[in-house]
């Protein structure tokens, strides 16, 4: 039996791609009824405002300019909203 070796305990390789497919599995049905693009104002309501202007000052997402309106990927912010991030680095 293969194991892999973390800092604080080793876990049987079964296992650990069985708990990251749950986990992807899980991330999917969460993420399956996310329009393909939100507006500012959605994305300011769902991910937080100051998060949503860090990222973009930060250029780690771009709005897509349409019309009268500034929209962006739900993807992308879903993306950043699971990453975790260190602020004080820049």
């Amino acid at each position: 039996m293969t194991f892999i070796q973390f800092a604080d305990k080793s876990v049987p390789y079964t296992q650990f791609v069985e708990d990251v497919a749950a986990r992807v599995v899980s991330l999917l049905k969460t993420d399956n009824a996310d329009p393909d693009f939100v507006s500012q104002r959605r994305a300011f309501e769902i991910f937080g405002r100051r998060n949503v202007e860090r990222w973009r000052r930060c250029d780690k997402i771009k709005p897509c300019k349409r019309p009268g309106r500034l929209e962006y990927r739900t993807a992308e912010l879903r993306l950043l909203q699971r990453v975790e991030q260190d602020y004080f680095n820049r």
